[in-house]
C-alpha cells in the first residue's frame, strides 16, 4: 500500500461525514460533518486538498440484497463530482453496514441516539475508510472498493 493520506466520505441526504487516515494508512478518525448543499463536494475537496491525501473513498449503501437504491444512485452522483474534481482516484465501498456499526459503537460508548446525529455521519465515514485500508493491507481492495471513472477522461 501506498504511503500517504486517505479520505473516507460517507453520503446522506442531510450530511455529508468525512474520515482521514494516518499517512502509514494505520488508523482512520472523524474529521469533519458537511451539510449536504451546492457547496458540499467542493468543501469535501477543500479538506482533500488540505491534507494532501492521494485516494478518497466513498460509501456505497447497498441494500442488503447487494441491490442498489435511491441512496446508491445518490452516493455514486456525489462520488462522480468528486472524481471530476479530484486529481486523485475515488472509489466506491461497500458500506452496507457502516452507519449500523458506528451507531453500535457509539451507543457501546454511552452516547445516546441524540447526542451521535452530530458525529454518527463521521463515525460511519471512519468505518468506511477502515474497510478500504483493510483491504488494501490484505492486498484485496478490488472485492470491496471500484474506482469512479471520470467523465472527461474515461480512465
Amino acid at each position: 500500500m501506498d504511503r500517504g493520506v486517505r479520505l473516507g466520505v460517507d453520503v446522506g441526504t442531510v450530511r455529508v461525514g468525512v474520515a482521514a487516515c494516518d499517512p502509514d494508512g494505520v488508523m482512520a478518525f472523524p474529521v469533519s460533518t458537511v451539510a449536504r448543499t451546492a457547496t458540499a463536494v467542493a468543501e469535501v475537496m477543500a479538506i482533500a486538498a488540505e491534507r494532501d491525501v492521494i485516494e478518497i473513498f466513498v460509501g456505497l449503501p447497498l441494500k442488503l440484497s447487494g441491490a442498489e437504491g435511491p441512496s446508491a444512485a445518490d452516493a455514486r452522483v456525489f462520488a462522480g463530482e468528486l472524481a471530476e474534481r479530484a486529481g486523485v482516484p475515488v472509489r466506491l465501498v461497500d458500506e452496507r453496514m457502516s452507519t449500523v456499526s458506528a451507531s453500535r459503537s457509539m451507543r457501546e460508548a454511552g452516547r445516546n441516539a441524540k447526542s451521535q446525529r452530530s458525529v454518527i455521519d463521521q463515525a460511519a465515514a471512519v468505518v468506511i475508510l477502515d474497510t478500504a485500508l483493510d483491504a488494501a493491507r490484505r492486498g484485496n481492495l478490488g472485492t470491496v472498493a471500484m474506482k469512479v471513472a471520470r467523465e472527461e477522461n474515461h480512465d
